[in-house]
């Protein structure tokens, strides 16, 4: 599993960062959350194909974070895709997505499913969850908490040996959590495998002044990636149009002890994020202010 960073600025485009939009992918498919203006042509530019996207969460309506919907909409219908895209987000979602879909003249030949999500929501999918989260922004908006399902514990080859099992099926088999039979004697995978390990966790803030719902939803998270638009010598406009700054993105990771935090949603007025780092830095030391294209593997 691994994250791309496509877009990494705030509020407009800059020459060194595209507006919001980071995929997850997973099992060869691809999950957006946010999809800012030009993430079609960030997608391309990355070693993410835009036809892998099945499923985009927008935070929130603010230009910069849903934009580049239509575009990656009629790229994915000039490249012939037949399969859905699912497409959630705050209440209004759906009729926004609605109308995009039916801009100038195109017209997707597949089905584009928007659903309006209320905070709380837990949506289950094939192998992991997404939970909504509700932040604290100046408009609807939500966080998200992704969730892995957990896995089976480790399989102890010499174990299974030292039980009689032959290598081979039966491995498989318990595995896949069966009981086999060896010699008249039966064998479970408790016998052969490990403790169950826990599913992997990334949290997304989306826009937010620091609010609990993120730290209680980022927990021992594996990833938290929080806005974090200014710094601290601009706290006050931070607090007064509901965004983070850079120390209270850090803030939020050490109190729900996060194992690694990336801050997104710069101003285009930094051109050098250096500064920011070494002050987030000093207050939770795994940070990292990604570049857009960067990536980063679970």
């Amino acid at each position: 599993m691994r994250l791309v960073f496509l877009g990494t600025g705030g509020s407009y485009p800059s020459p060194k960062r595209n507006v919001s939009s980071t995929a997850l992918i997973k099992d060869g498919g691809t999950i957006l959350f946010d999809c800012g203006e030009g993430t079609q042509r960030q997608l391309m530019r990355s070693s993410v194909s835009f036809m892998s996207v099945d499923k985009i969460f927008i935070s929130h309506l603010h230009a910069d974070h849903f934009l580049g919907v239509p575009g990656l909409i009629q790229s994915m219908k000039l490249n012939e895709r037949t399969e859905p895209v699912e497409i959630y987000g705050p209440r209004g979602t759906g009729r926004m997505i609605s109308t995009l879909v039916k801009l100038g003249y195109f017209r997707p030949d597949f089905e584009v499913n928007a659903v309006d999500l209320e905070p709380g929501a837990v949506l289950r999918f094939s192998g992991y969850s997404v939970e909504s989260l509700e932040v604290e922004h100046n408009v609807p908006s939500l966080g998200y908490r992704f969730k892995e399902d957990n896995k089976t514990g480790r399989f102890d080859k010499p174990k299974a040996l030292e039980l009689g099992v032959p290598e081979g099926p039966l491995f498989g088999r318990l595995q896949r959590g069966e009981t086999v039979e060896v010699g008249g004697k039966k064998i479970t995978p408790d016998d052969i495998l490990g403790p169950p390990r826990k599913g992997r966790v990334v949290v997304y803030s989306g826009d937010t002044k620091p609010c609990r719902s993120v730290i209680e939803a980022s927990l021992n998270a594996d990833v938290l990636i929080h806005e974090g638009t200014f710094d601290a010598s601009m706290s006050d406009r931070a607090v007064e149009h509901d965004h983070s700054t850079v120390e209270m993105a850090a803030s939020v990771a050490k109190e729900a002890g996060v194992k690694k935090l990336f801050i997104v949603h710069i101003s285009p007025r930094y051109e050098n994020v250096s500064p920011l780092l070494d002050a987030a830095k000093k207050i939770f030391p795994n940070t990292r202010i990604p570049n857009d294209m960067e990536e980063y593997t679970l």
